[in-house]
């Protein structure tokens, strides 16, 4: 894997996949709400579905559901920086076979999809509205990875709509402050919330990020609230759920 990396990038592990991932700090790395993306999206694990990421940055969520599932898993990514990445990331693993890495604009998708074809979408969009201040980020890969400066929430729900077949669900990693935006943003194209789930640093904190699952023309019924997720104890350090999903059930932090 050293082979395939260029200035400025680094080999990190997806621990709990036994997988890793070319990162670079002046560009992109995966966070946390990329993990809790791939672990609370549920994929089949047959080969026949078709798994789309929306907004793959390096491909970490593609690559975490890759390894969850025998299925064909695309990556849609606006910046082509980013795709070089993920494609190296994918060689590397050996997944050229499963994963498809694709340099685009969500918004069109259509021309690269078919309609109502897809079986589960994902995506942890940019979470930031565009205004003057924010646009102040004087590093363009993050603030395209930060900001909705090529797409908002109304156009990812409709390329979201768009992929997904009729029960074909949505995962998404959002801010908690933006929740009734998105919920009305996705039953605006027929995108039923159908489980959420908040997530907190620690117990005594305010929920900073939540998970969000739809079904495409789903029932209004059915709305659960899942339990929350709490990331660290009183001593910054990971929770046991949060833990397992880092470093899988036989974790080794040293």
């Amino acid at each position: 894997m050293k082979e395939l990396l260029k200035n400025d990038e680094r080999i990190d592990q997806l621990m709990q996949y036994g997988i890793e991932i070319i990162q670079s700090p002046s560009v992109f790395s995966f966070s946390l709400d990329a993990v809790l993306l791939g672990a609370f999206a549920q994929v089949p694990k047959h080969a026949r579905a078709k798994i789309v990421d929306l907004c793959s940055g390096n491909g970490a969520v593609a690559l975490m559901l890759s390894q969850q599932t025998a299925s064909p898993v695309k990556g849609i990514e606006i910046q082509e920086r980013l795709v070089d990445m993920a494609k190296r990331s994918v060689q590397g693993n050996g997944l050229l076979d499963q994963v498809e890495m694709i340099q685009a604009d969500v918004k069109a998708v259509k021309e690269l999809i078919q309609h109502d074809s897809v079986d589960v979408v994902t995506c942890n969009p940019p979470y930031f509205k565009v205004t003057e201040d924010s646009l102040k980020n004087p590093n363009t890969h993050l603030a395209i990875a930060r900001h909705e400066i090529h797409l908002d929430l109304e156009a990812l729900m409709k390329a979201t709509a768009f992929l997904l077949k009729t029960k074909g669900k949505a995962y998404f990693v959002h801010r908690p402050d933006r929740l009734l935006e998105i919920l009305d943003a996705m039953r605006k194209v027929n995108l039923a919330p159908k489980r959420v789930r908040f997530v907190y640093p620690k117990a005594t904190k305010e929920a900073n990020m939540v998970l969000i699952e739809g079904i495409k023309n789903g029932k209004e019924s059915g709305f659960t609230v899942l339990p929350p997720l709490v990331v660290f104890d009183e001593q910054d350090h990971y929770l046991p759920e949060v833990r397992r999903m880092i470093y899988g059930p036989e974790e080794n932090e040293g």
